[in-house]
């Protein structure tokens, strides 16, 4: 890989990393670039840097405050050209920071004096530092949610069990999803608020079956995410069973949804002796697991769209089924190629296929799947936003076009014969997913094009509208499923119908 790599360090200069992630895909638009990236200096990101052959020696040098500004370029004078758009969106930047607001608080305690009735910290900060700054807030009284990742697990529990004793939850660490009293929290949704308090080691988890629940005439009294390793055998479900006190205790909570993916049989036993010891009903959905014992208050259902159904039951749910509409397949082709941007999304998907007694593989597979190859020969579901994909790069839900190639790579594979996608709108995701993904099927010309099913993941109430988002795409001839695992079912539907 030839051309020139340029580093700028910048000394104690913080910012958000996911601002960062955005800035450096408008880098990467700059002609001559070949690759960039704005990270901070951690040992983490410094690792991502050099596999990304981004680094050098000055970049080497810097410490986890410090910002390091790559780029890779065809030549010195577009390396150039893409640092000095870069200095001047950063500029631009603190200058609107600057004039928006005169004073901000610079650590816990600053924000604390200055915001004295405050419960709750949202920590967005390099892994390295989330555990000090988390531990800060919650010696000051406060709940803490840990968006931030990259943190051991050790100080994961660790953290965890200090919360505890102060009677403070801890959500996270990698804890992209929550709804306290109404406000979404992170990546999530405008959803009525009801009677369903739903926990979730798992954030399009949360988002989907949350947006469904609205839907489908519920709503939700808050929605707690707990981190992805909080169920682990290292963490023990220590969030998640405190989670489970709290809603337990809540009088607007009046049923309770928990997802996830399988967790140890261990804790899982420790979980649902907490549920059984509870008084309202709940709903189970370990994304994949198979059929564990219940305790009488609580029902285990196998998708996201069994969970947001079943909570709404109390609610008369008179939902007719779909129309499922008649999907052409380009003849003798009979892969499915899923590319989701939710990894609970594409678990969802996996056990809709498991289910239908269908071959499938993933890079990360429910039990019963196979691990991803490149041979296509046979299904394929994968979660695009799990870290192989993302390293150094935003999320797809924040930044579509990642996706963008093995979209095109899955439209001119002559095995196709559908296309699998999940479309998530919501607070902190892209403005126009739907506007994304029908540009790039305009700028493709392929003769014989595999249909494209997908589903959206948000209300009407979210800043994208999904109303909107589901009319943009089926006016580009895509087939919009009313839920995820609907459309799991339409894509194998078509491809039995060619059979």
């Amino acid at each position: 890989m030839t051309g020139t790599i340029l580093n700028d360090v910048r000394r104690g200069y913080y910012a958000d990393s996911v601002a960062l992630m955005r800035l450096s895909q408008t880098i990467t638009q700059v002609p001559g670039v070949q690759d960039a990236a704005l990270m901070m200096g951690t040992p983490a990101n410094i690792d991502i840097l050099a596999d990304a052959n981004l680094l050098t020696d000055a970049g080497r040098q810097a410490d986890g405050g410090d910002l390091i500004i790559a780029v890779r370029a065809d030549d010195v004078d577009a390396a150039h050209t893409a640092m000095t758009e870069a200095a001047s969106f950063l500029a631009q930047s603190r200058t609107a920071e600057g004039s928006a607001r005169a004073w901000r608080p610079k650590t816990i305690r600053a924000a604390v004096n200055a915001m004295q009735d405050a419960n709750l910290a949202l920590i967005s900060v390099p892994g390295d530092f989330a555990i000090a700054e988390a531990r800060k807030a919650i010696r000051r009284g406060l709940d803490a949610m840990i968006f931030s990742d990259n943190v051991a697990v050790a100080d994961e529990a660790a953290l965890k069990r200090e919360a505890q004793e102060l009677g403070r939850i801890v959500m996270g660490p990698d804890c992209g999803t929550a709804i306290i009293n109404g406000t979404p929290l992170a990546f999530a949704n405008r959803v009525r608020r009801g009677s369903v308090g739903i926990i979730g080691a798992s954030g399009t988890g949360i988002q989907e079956v949350s947006c469904l629940i609205d839907r489908f005439g519920g709503g939700v009294s808050h929605a707690i995410g707990v981190g992805g390793r909080d169920l682990s055998r290292n963490v023990g479900g220590l969030s998640t069973l405190m989670a489970f006190d709290m809603l337990d205790a809540d009088p607007a909570t009046e049923s309770l949804v928990l997802i996830s993916k399988p967790p140890p049989a261990d804790v899982a036993a420790q979980v649902l002796e907490r549920v059984g010891a509870s008084r309202k009903p709940a709903t189970i959905c370990f994304i994949g697991a198979d059929d564990l014992s219940m305790p009488g208050n609580a029902t285990q259902v196998a998708t996201l769209l069994g969970a947001a159904e079943h909570a709404v039951s109390t609610h008369q749910l008179d939902r007719p089924p779909p129309h499922v509409p008649r999907i052409a397949v380009p003849p003798g082709r009979r892969c499915v190629q899923g590319l989701f941007s939710g990894g609970t999304l594409c678990a969802e998907a996996q056990v809709i296929f498991r289910s239908a007694a269908e071959a499938f593989s993933s890079n990360a597979p429910i039990p019963g799947g196979g691990a991803f190859s490149n041979a296509a020969s046979a299904h394929a579901l994968l979660d695009l936003g799990a870290d192989e994909f993302t390293k150094g790069k935003p999320h797809p839900m924040i930044d579509p076009s990642v996706r963008d190639r093995a979209l095109t790579d899955a439209l001119v594979s002559e095995q196709t014969a559908v296309i699998l996608l999940d479309v998530v709108i919501g607070f902190g995701s892209h403005h126009d997913p739907a506007g994304h993904l029908v540009g790039v099927l305009e700028r493709q010309t392929v003769p014989d094009r595999p249909p494209i099913v997908a589903s959206v993941t948000g209300t009407d109430a979210d800043p994208q509208n999904r109303t909107s988002q589901v009319a943009k795409l089926e006016s580009a001839g895509i087939y919009v499923a009313p839920t995820n695992a609907e459309a799991a079912t339409w894509a194998l539907t078509a491809i039995a119908n060619e059979a």
